[in-house]
Protein backbone atom coordinates (compact mmCIF):
# COMPACT_ATOMS: atom_id res chain seq x y z
CA UNK A 1 0.00 0.00 0.00
CA UNK A 2 1.36 3.42 -0.91
CA UNK A 3 -0.03 6.55 -0.60
CA UNK A 4 0.68 10.51 -0.52
CA UNK A 5 -0.13 11.86 2.89
CA UNK A 6 -0.53 15.81 2.78
CA UNK A 7 -2.43 18.35 5.13
CA UNK A 8 -2.97 21.94 5.85
CA UNK A 9 -3.84 23.29 2.35
CA UNK A 10 -5.98 26.07 3.71
CA UNK A 11 -7.52 27.36 0.07
CA UNK A 12 -8.42 30.62 0.28
CA UNK A 13 -6.13 31.87 2.69
CA UNK A 14 -4.59 35.45 1.84
CA UNK A 15 -0.93 36.47 3.33
CA UNK A 16 -0.87 39.86 4.46
CA UNK A 17 -4.29 40.62 1.74
CA UNK A 18 -2.70 38.82 -0.53
CA UNK A 19 -5.18 35.93 -2.15
CA UNK A 20 -2.48 32.94 -2.79
CA UNK A 21 -5.22 30.82 -5.16
CA UNK A 22 -2.52 30.67 -7.75
CA UNK A 23 -0.36 29.73 -5.65
CA UNK A 24 -2.00 27.25 -4.33
CA UNK A 25 -3.24 25.75 -7.76
CA UNK A 26 0.52 25.52 -8.57
CA UNK A 27 1.38 23.36 -5.93
CA UNK A 28 -1.45 21.14 -6.01
CA UNK A 29 -1.39 20.31 -9.77
CA UNK A 30 2.30 19.10 -8.50
CA UNK A 31 0.59 16.69 -6.04
CA UNK A 32 -1.37 15.77 -9.15
CA UNK A 33 1.81 14.96 -10.77
CA UNK A 34 3.41 13.18 -7.68
CA UNK A 35 0.67 10.81 -7.21
CA UNK A 36 0.93 9.86 -10.67
CA UNK A 37 4.53 9.74 -10.96
CA UNK A 38 5.10 7.64 -8.07
CA UNK A 39 1.85 5.33 -8.93
CA UNK A 40 0.20 5.59 -5.24
CA UNK A 41 -2.96 3.87 -4.34
CA UNK A 42 -4.47 7.00 -2.28
CA UNK A 43 -3.86 10.55 -0.98
CA UNK A 44 -4.64 11.56 2.61
CA UNK A 45 -5.58 14.98 3.31
CA UNK A 46 -5.24 15.39 7.16
CA UNK A 47 -7.75 18.29 7.69
CA UNK A 48 -7.58 22.56 6.88
CA UNK A 49 -8.58 21.53 3.63
CA UNK A 50 -9.80 25.13 3.77
CA UNK A 51 -8.90 27.92 5.91
CA UNK A 52 -12.62 29.53 6.92
CA UNK A 53 -15.51 27.30 7.70
CA UNK A 54 -16.94 29.33 4.90
CA UNK A 55 -14.62 29.31 2.05
CA UNK A 56 -15.07 31.91 -1.50
CA UNK A 57 -15.96 30.79 -4.58
CA UNK A 58 -13.10 30.12 -6.08
CA UNK A 59 -11.57 28.06 -3.06
CA UNK A 60 -14.08 25.85 -3.82
CA UNK A 61 -13.74 25.71 -7.04
CA UNK A 62 -10.14 24.72 -6.74
CA UNK A 63 -10.86 21.76 -4.49
CA UNK A 64 -13.57 20.41 -6.89
CA UNK A 65 -10.68 20.32 -9.82
CA UNK A 66 -8.17 18.81 -7.59
CA UNK A 67 -10.62 16.00 -6.38
CA UNK A 68 -11.97 15.67 -10.14
CA UNK A 69 -8.56 15.17 -11.32
CA UNK A 70 -7.41 12.20 -8.69
CA UNK A 71 -11.00 10.97 -8.45
CA UNK A 72 -12.75 10.86 -11.46
CA UNK A 73 -9.55 10.84 -13.99
CA UNK A 74 -6.89 8.99 -12.08
CA UNK A 75 -9.47 6.93 -9.90
CA UNK A 76 -7.58 7.42 -6.90
CA UNK A 77 -9.31 7.10 -3.78
CA UNK A 78 -8.90 10.43 -1.29
CA UNK A 79 -9.65 10.56 1.92
CA UNK A 80 -10.03 14.06 3.65
CA UNK A 81 -10.98 14.58 7.38
CA UNK A 82 -11.94 18.29 8.60
CA UNK A 83 -9.36 20.30 10.60
CA UNK A 84 -9.81 23.48 13.23
CA UNK A 85 -10.48 26.02 9.86
CA UNK A 86 -12.84 23.40 8.53
CA UNK A 87 -16.82 24.08 8.14
CA UNK A 88 -17.24 20.54 9.33
CA UNK A 89 -20.63 20.11 8.09
CA UNK A 90 -20.43 21.93 4.98
CA UNK A 91 -17.27 19.92 4.24
CA UNK A 92 -18.73 16.79 4.95
CA UNK A 93 -21.86 17.77 2.76
CA UNK A 94 -23.17 14.39 0.58
CA UNK A 95 -19.61 12.57 1.82
CA UNK A 96 -22.16 9.45 1.72
CA UNK A 97 -23.15 9.88 -1.65
CA UNK A 98 -19.75 10.33 -2.63
CA UNK A 99 -17.76 7.11 -1.00
CA UNK A 100 -18.65 5.35 -3.46
CA UNK A 101 -16.78 7.10 -6.15
CA UNK A 102 -13.61 7.05 -4.14
CA UNK A 103 -13.95 10.22 -1.77
CA UNK A 104 -13.96 9.83 1.19
CA UNK A 105 -14.94 12.54 3.27
CA UNK A 106 -14.93 12.73 7.69
CA UNK A 107 -16.70 16.53 8.60
CA UNK A 108 -18.42 16.07 11.91
CA UNK A 109 -17.43 13.75 14.30
CA UNK A 110 -19.87 11.06 14.99
CA UNK A 111 -20.06 8.08 17.69
CA UNK A 112 -19.69 5.24 15.10
CA UNK A 113 -15.60 4.91 13.98
CA UNK A 114 -16.69 4.86 9.68
CA UNK A 115 -13.11 2.48 9.15
CA UNK A 116 -12.28 2.57 5.13
CA UNK A 117 -10.51 -0.41 3.77
CA UNK A 118 -8.12 0.75 0.94
CA UNK A 119 -6.96 -2.42 -1.71
CA UNK A 120 -3.27 -0.96 -3.15
CA UNK A 121 -1.69 -2.83 -5.93
CA UNK A 122 0.96 -4.72 -3.36
CA UNK A 123 -1.32 -4.91 -0.31
CA UNK A 124 -4.65 -3.15 2.07
CA UNK A 125 -4.57 -1.07 4.96
CA UNK A 126 -7.54 0.23 7.14
CA UNK A 127 -7.67 3.59 7.48
CA UNK A 128 -8.93 5.92 10.29
CA UNK A 129 -10.72 9.19 9.87
CA UNK A 130 -10.88 11.54 12.73
CA UNK A 131 -11.71 14.97 12.18
CA UNK A 132 -10.75 17.92 14.65
CA UNK A 133 -12.68 17.59 17.73
CA UNK A 134 -12.19 19.62 21.11
CA UNK A 135 -13.24 18.15 24.36
CA UNK A 136 -16.70 19.52 24.89
CA UNK A 137 -17.53 17.85 21.16
CA UNK A 138 -15.80 14.63 22.21
CA UNK A 139 -18.08 15.03 25.30
CA UNK A 140 -21.03 15.66 23.34
CA UNK A 141 -20.95 12.97 20.73
CA UNK A 142 -19.54 10.02 23.28
CA UNK A 143 -21.54 11.26 26.94
CA UNK A 144 -17.98 10.90 28.24
CA UNK A 145 -15.41 12.86 30.57
CA UNK A 146 -12.84 14.13 28.30
CA UNK A 147 -11.61 17.63 30.23
CA UNK A 148 -8.74 17.63 27.88
CA UNK A 149 -7.51 17.24 24.41
CA UNK A 150 -5.37 14.63 25.47
CA UNK A 151 -8.40 12.54 27.21
CA UNK A 152 -10.54 13.43 24.29
CA UNK A 153 -8.16 11.65 21.77
CA UNK A 154 -7.83 8.68 24.09
CA UNK A 155 -11.54 8.16 23.45
CA UNK A 156 -11.54 8.55 20.15
CA UNK A 157 -8.90 6.07 19.70
CA UNK A 158 -10.35 3.19 21.79
CA UNK A 159 -12.89 2.68 19.29
CA UNK A 160 -9.54 2.42 16.59
CA UNK A 161 -8.02 -0.19 19.01
CA UNK A 162 -10.79 -2.36 19.13
CA UNK A 163 -11.84 -2.34 15.54
CA UNK A 164 -10.29 -5.59 14.00
CA UNK A 165 -8.60 -4.99 10.97
CA UNK A 166 -8.06 -8.37 10.11
CA UNK A 167 -4.54 -8.23 10.06
CA UNK A 168 -4.41 -5.09 7.65
CA UNK A 169 -1.85 -2.49 8.98
CA UNK A 170 -4.24 0.60 10.54
CA UNK A 171 -3.85 3.87 9.36
CA UNK A 172 -4.70 6.90 11.36
CA UNK A 173 -5.72 10.15 10.45
CA UNK A 174 -5.63 13.13 12.81
CA UNK A 175 -5.60 16.66 13.19
CA UNK A 176 -4.09 17.46 16.38
CA UNK A 177 -1.49 19.55 18.40
CA UNK A 178 1.48 16.90 19.64
CA UNK A 179 3.64 17.59 22.41
CA UNK A 180 6.97 18.65 21.03
CA UNK A 181 6.23 20.04 18.04
CA UNK A 182 7.56 23.20 15.91
CA UNK A 183 5.35 25.80 15.79
CA UNK A 184 4.63 28.87 14.02
CA UNK A 185 2.57 31.78 13.45
CA UNK A 186 0.37 30.75 10.89
CA UNK A 187 -1.00 27.50 13.02
CA UNK A 188 -4.73 28.75 14.63
CA UNK A 189 -4.22 28.07 18.56
CA UNK A 190 -6.29 24.78 19.49
CA UNK A 191 -7.25 26.15 23.18
CA UNK A 192 -4.84 28.61 25.51
CA UNK A 193 -2.45 27.51 27.92
CA UNK A 194 -0.75 24.70 26.02
CA UNK A 195 -4.46 22.50 27.50
CA UNK A 196 -4.77 21.48 23.33
CA UNK A 197 -1.37 19.20 23.64
CA UNK A 198 -1.53 15.48 22.91
CA UNK A 199 1.32 12.32 23.85
CA UNK A 200 2.80 11.48 20.98
CA UNK A 201 2.33 7.97 22.69
CA UNK A 202 -0.98 7.17 22.03
CA UNK A 203 -0.15 7.24 18.74
CA UNK A 204 2.63 4.60 18.61
CA UNK A 205 0.41 1.15 18.35
CA UNK A 206 -0.36 2.32 14.73
CA UNK A 207 1.59 1.47 11.51
CA UNK A 208 1.39 5.02 10.44
CA UNK A 209 -0.34 8.22 11.51
CA UNK A 210 -1.24 10.84 9.29
CA UNK A 211 -0.95 14.64 10.99
CA UNK A 212 -2.19 18.00 10.29
CA UNK A 213 -2.39 21.16 12.11
CA UNK A 214 1.07 21.68 12.64
CA UNK A 215 2.92 23.85 9.27
CA UNK A 216 6.61 22.14 9.41
CA UNK A 217 6.99 18.99 8.19
CA UNK A 218 8.43 16.74 11.38
CA UNK A 219 7.25 13.65 13.58
CA UNK A 220 7.22 13.17 16.66
CA UNK A 221 8.27 10.50 18.97
CA UNK A 222 8.25 7.51 16.41
CA UNK A 223 9.03 8.54 12.50
CA UNK A 224 5.56 7.08 11.65
CA UNK A 225 4.12 9.57 13.66
CA UNK A 226 4.19 12.32 11.40
CA UNK A 227 3.43 15.41 10.46
CA UNK A 228 3.27 16.33 6.46
CA UNK A 229 2.75 20.71 7.19
CA UNK A 230 1.45 22.72 4.66
CA UNK A 231 1.42 23.21 0.73
CA UNK A 232 3.15 26.66 1.34
CA UNK A 233 4.99 29.20 3.75
CA UNK A 234 1.45 30.85 5.50
CA UNK A 235 3.84 33.31 7.55
CA UNK A 236 7.03 34.92 7.56
CA UNK A 237 7.98 32.57 10.53
CA UNK A 238 7.89 29.81 7.89
CA UNK A 239 10.68 31.03 5.60
CA UNK A 240 13.15 28.68 6.48
CA UNK A 241 10.79 25.81 6.01
CA UNK A 242 11.14 23.04 3.25
CA UNK A 243 7.58 22.31 2.05
CA UNK A 244 6.53 18.82 1.06
CA UNK A 245 4.38 15.94 0.74
CA UNK A 246 4.98 12.68 2.42
CA UNK A 247 5.20 9.45 0.75
CA UNK A 248 4.51 6.65 2.64
CA UNK A 249 4.98 2.68 1.46
CA UNK A 250 3.64 0.08 3.89
CA UNK A 251 4.71 -3.54 3.82
CA UNK A 252 3.69 -6.69 4.17
CA UNK A 253 4.80 -6.39 8.07
CA UNK A 254 2.82 -3.06 7.91
CA UNK A 255 6.47 -0.87 8.51
CA UNK A 256 5.94 2.44 6.81
CA UNK A 257 8.78 3.52 4.27
CA UNK A 258 8.96 7.07 4.47
CA UNK A 259 9.96 9.90 1.52
CA UNK A 260 9.45 13.56 1.51
CA UNK A 261 8.79 14.88 -2.06
CA UNK A 262 9.76 18.54 -2.06
CA UNK A 263 6.50 21.05 -3.42
CA UNK A 264 8.11 24.16 -5.67
CA UNK A 265 6.14 27.42 -4.65
CA UNK A 266 5.05 29.82 -7.53
CA UNK A 267 6.68 32.47 -5.38
CA UNK A 268 8.94 31.97 -2.32
CA UNK A 269 8.27 33.79 1.18
CA UNK A 270 11.16 35.32 2.69
CA UNK A 271 12.39 38.30 4.80
CA UNK A 272 15.13 40.40 3.55
CA UNK A 273 17.31 42.91 5.37
CA UNK A 274 19.50 45.68 4.93
CA UNK A 275 19.27 49.86 3.67
CA UNK A 276 17.01 50.70 0.98
CA UNK A 277 19.40 52.01 -1.51
CA UNK A 278 21.35 48.63 -1.47
CA UNK A 279 18.35 46.93 -1.30
CA UNK A 280 16.83 48.34 -4.58
CA UNK A 281 20.09 47.77 -6.18
CA UNK A 282 20.34 44.22 -5.52
CA UNK A 283 16.37 43.84 -6.98
CA UNK A 284 17.62 45.04 -10.52
CA UNK A 285 19.30 41.74 -10.61
CA UNK A 286 17.32 39.18 -8.02
CA UNK A 287 15.47 36.80 -10.55
CA UNK A 288 13.44 36.40 -7.35
CA UNK A 289 12.00 39.51 -7.05
CA UNK A 290 8.50 38.59 -7.59
CA UNK A 291 8.49 36.65 -4.16
CA UNK A 292 6.04 37.46 -1.16
CA UNK A 293 8.72 39.71 1.09
CA UNK A 294 8.85 41.18 4.50
CA UNK A 295 11.04 44.02 4.67
CA UNK A 296 13.16 45.03 7.36
CA UNK A 297 15.01 48.68 6.40
CA UNK A 298 18.10 49.37 9.01
CA UNK A 299 18.05 52.83 8.00
CA UNK A 300 18.35 55.12 10.69
CA UNK A 301 16.85 58.65 9.17
CA UNK A 302 13.57 58.71 7.43
CA UNK A 303 12.27 57.62 3.86
CA UNK A 304 9.26 59.09 1.94
CA UNK A 305 7.34 56.89 0.72
CA UNK A 306 9.60 53.23 1.13
CA UNK A 307 6.85 50.96 0.52
CA UNK A 308 6.47 52.76 -3.25
CA UNK A 309 10.07 52.71 -3.37
CA UNK A 310 10.23 49.20 -2.74
CA UNK A 311 7.46 47.95 -4.86
CA UNK A 312 9.07 49.71 -7.92
CA UNK A 313 11.66 46.87 -8.00
CA UNK A 314 10.05 44.70 -5.34
CA UNK A 315 5.71 44.11 -6.57
CA UNK A 316 5.51 41.72 -3.83
CA UNK A 317 6.99 43.38 -0.82
CA UNK A 318 3.66 42.25 1.90
CA UNK A 319 5.13 44.07 4.95
CA UNK A 320 7.66 46.66 5.94
CA UNK A 321 9.35 47.05 9.50
CA UNK A 322 11.47 49.99 10.23
CA UNK A 323 14.29 48.25 12.20
CA UNK A 324 16.74 51.31 12.01
CA UNK A 325 14.16 53.47 13.57
CA UNK A 326 13.05 51.33 15.83
CA UNK A 327 16.24 50.58 17.34
CA UNK A 328 16.92 52.53 20.44
CA UNK A 329 19.80 54.25 19.23
CA UNK A 330 18.14 55.46 16.10
CA UNK A 331 15.10 56.74 17.93
CA UNK A 332 17.62 59.25 19.95
CA UNK A 333 19.53 60.12 17.03
CA UNK A 334 16.15 60.95 14.88
CA UNK A 335 14.97 62.80 18.20
CA UNK A 336 18.37 64.76 18.78
CA UNK A 337 18.41 65.25 14.67
CA UNK A 338 14.72 67.05 14.95
CA UNK A 339 15.70 69.06 18.03
CA UNK A 340 18.55 70.57 15.89
CA UNK A 341 17.11 71.39 12.64
CA UNK A 342 14.56 73.92 11.73
CA UNK A 343 11.70 74.35 9.91
CA UNK A 344 13.69 75.42 6.60
CA UNK A 345 15.94 72.18 7.22
CA UNK A 346 13.31 69.86 7.48
CA UNK A 347 11.42 71.38 4.71
CA UNK A 348 14.73 70.95 2.67
CA UNK A 349 15.59 67.69 3.71
CA UNK A 350 11.99 66.49 2.57
CA UNK A 351 12.14 68.23 -0.69
CA UNK A 352 15.41 66.73 -1.30
CA UNK A 353 13.55 63.24 -0.46
CA UNK A 354 10.28 63.83 -2.83
CA UNK A 355 12.09 65.35 -5.32
CA UNK A 356 15.70 63.72 -5.63
CA UNK A 357 17.50 66.94 -6.59
CA UNK A 358 18.79 70.15 -3.40
CA UNK A 359 16.46 73.34 -3.64
CA UNK A 360 18.20 76.49 -6.04
CA UNK A 361 18.56 79.67 -4.43
CA UNK A 362 15.00 80.92 -5.58
CA UNK A 363 13.19 77.91 -4.12
CA UNK A 364 14.90 78.52 -0.89
CA UNK A 365 14.59 82.24 -0.58
CA UNK A 366 10.74 81.47 -1.37
CA UNK A 367 10.45 78.90 1.27
CA UNK A 368 12.01 81.30 3.77
CA UNK A 369 9.61 84.20 2.55
CA UNK A 370 6.67 81.40 3.23
CA UNK A 371 7.87 80.14 7.13
CA UNK A 372 8.07 84.25 8.05
CA UNK A 373 4.70 84.55 6.98
CA UNK A 374 3.48 81.72 9.11
CA UNK A 375 5.21 82.86 12.21
CA UNK A 376 4.24 86.58 11.57
CA UNK A 377 0.84 85.16 11.43
CA UNK A 378 1.05 83.14 14.54
CA UNK A 379 2.54 86.25 16.26
CA UNK A 380 -0.65 88.40 15.54
CA UNK A 381 -3.14 85.46 16.34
Amino acid sequence: MKFIHTSDWHIGRQLHNQSLIDDQSHVLLQIIALAEEHEVDAVIIAGDIYDRSIPPANAVALLDDVVNRLVNDMKLPVIMIAGNHDGHERLGFASRQMADSGLHIIGPLHKELSPITLRGKSGSAVFYGLPYADPATVRQVFDCEASSHELAMETLLEQVHEHDSQGLPKVVISHCFLDGGSESESERPLSIGGADKISPALFTPFNYTALGHLHGPQYKGEQQVRYSGSILKYSFSEQHQKKSVTLVELDEQGKAQIDLLPLIAKRDVRIVEGELTSLLEAGKTDPNRDDYLMVRLLDKHAILDAMGKLRAVYPNVLHLERTGLMSDNGQLEIRRDHIKKGELDMFTEFFSQVSGESMNDAQQQAMVQAIDELHKGEQSS
